[in-house]
């Protein structure tokens, strides 16, 4: 299967150029680490985990899971994102460990997971946004607003920190979490909406600022998902998830000249007519949600979930790679393009095939695999390089020059939702799985009775 080859051909270059770094650089030929993992290493090793064992890589997947063995250091001391360390790493281990039952894998999650609880020291539970894995100390990210947290960050721990609790048989972790939803549900929403800006001292909104694509984006997916999660069990979240999509529908929504379905963003009233790459994740989100509405919701939530990725499908069907720009906008006679040169770049994003993947696989339309297939064959030839692949610094020509950067997320997600849009849909099963963030499989809990390794 070519999306396997490309797994492969992605893995077998990290390995031999970049092995124990944290993303490939696949023009030069060797290895990135960055400043987001705080010193953690190997972030292509844990995203890419779950997906070569999926794929029944078996050779590579034993490569990588040698190198966590002997080689995964936690012992660390760097300014990480709490947010990226919980998603990729965290997230990628729990899966790991849920798929083959290996012990290693989870008592990593849970020490890492251990090294994160500082960042929750604050007077309202909300954590800070960045963590040092060594001295514990936590503080707000220096771009964020007024030293506040971030929704899309702290709204997104809730799927790994109820499974660290599940393993770990300590509470604490759940408690965490339970906490953020606590200040959510009570803190007053504008409109309805969730700002992407909180106090983390006094647990209030910092601006009015609201998103479906980056900042905000995740938080809604988690309150969907930690329904689902649990079995159907945790009604408060789905409430939130019904009433934050009412309040979505209400004033962002929107439908352009030129018939496009998008969701604008929010300033303080003052709507922003443009969707970020990241937000083409809602369609699929939103059509996972509707499955549980009743008749008439459940209809006009199909017809959002599908116009919405309908319209992310026309980003990319509109520039000259076929692949999307990082942000496109409505302005008359441009519509879902970029027009700003900062926005034209294309980073290996998995958004638009995820809501391809769970529109495939709850409407069995054969346009979404034709779509799916066109985003392999433009990955083939734009971004496939000698050695990996890279994303691209303008979509909109097909010379395009090379950002000379494997992501780890393309891994972790763009090649498994690939994967899984052309599988039959009993592999990883939307009926028993839930997907992180960042694309890596948690178990749905079917019983009341602790999960014992294995689902």
């Amino acid at each position: 299967m070519k999306i396997k080859e490309m797994m492969k051909f992605a893995w077998d270059n990290y390995k031999q150029y970049a092995l124990g770094k944290n993303e490939l650089r696949p023009l030069t030929k060797n290895g990135h680490i960055g400043n987001m993992f705080g010193g953690l290493r190997g972030a292509t090793v844990i995203d890419a985990l779950d997906t070569l064992y999926i794929m029944e890589l078996e050779e590579e997947f034993q490569e990588a899971k040698q190198w966590v063995e002997k080689s995964f250091d936690l012992n660390v001391n760097g300014e990480a994102s709490l947010f990226e360390v919980n998603i990729r790493y965290i997230g990628g281990l729990l899966a790991t460990y849920y798929l083959t039952g290996e012990e290693v894998f989870k008592s990593k999650a849970l020490e890492l997971g251990e090294k994160l609880l500082p960042a929750f020291n604050t007077p309202t539970g909300i954590p800070r946004g960045v963590i040092n894995l060594g001295s514990g100390m936590s503080w707000s990210w220096g771009w964020a607003s007024a030293g506040s947290s971030i929704l899309a960050e702290f709204g997104t721990l809730h799927l790994e920190f109820l499974h660290l609790s599940e393993l770990s048989g300590n509470p604490v972790f759940a408690e965490k979490v339970r906490n953020i939803r606590r200040v959510l549900s009570r803190v007053e929403k504008p409109q309805g909406l969730y700002p992407n800006f909180l106090s983390p001292v006094t647990g209030s909104w910092v601006q009015h600022h609201v998103s479906i694509g980056g900042l905000g984006d995740s938080f809604y997916e988690y309150l969907i998902k930690s329904w689902l999660m649990s079995d159907k069990k945790d009604s408060e979240a789905k409430k939130m998830y019904d009433d934050a999509l009412e309040a979505i529908e209400k004033h962002l929504v929107k439908k352009s000249a030129g018939g496009l379905t998008y969701i604008a963003e929010w300033r303080g009233g003052i709507l922003d007519h443009k969707m970020g790459h990241l937000a083409c994740f809602s369609g699929g989100m939103i059509a996972l949600g509707a499955q549980h509405s009743p008749g008439d919701r459940r209809q006009r939530h199909m017809e959002l979930a599908a116009e919405i990725t309908s319209t992310c499908h026309e980003s990319y069907a509109r520039s000259d790679t076929k692949l999307g720009p990082e942000a496109f906008r409505f302005d008359a006679g441009s519509e879902a393009t970029a027009t700003r040169l900062s926005e034209r770049y294309y980073i290996l994003r998995p958004e638009v095939v995820e809501s391809y993947m769970y529109l495939w696989r709850l409407t069995h339309q054969p346009k979404y695999r034709h779509w799916g297939w066109e985003v392999v064959q433009a990955l083939e030839k734009y971004c496939r390089v000698e050695a990996g692949f890279s994303g691209i610094r303008d979509v909109y020509t097909t010379t395009p020059t090379h950002d000379n950067m494997q992501q780890s997320f393309f891994l972790a997600e763009t090649l498994k939702y690939l994967y899984l849009l052309f599988c039959e849909d009993d592999v990883l099963s939307l009926e028993d799985w839930v997907f992180n963030t960042e694309a890596h499989p948690l178990p749905i809990n079917h019983t009341d009775l602790k999960a014992a390794g294995q689902p």
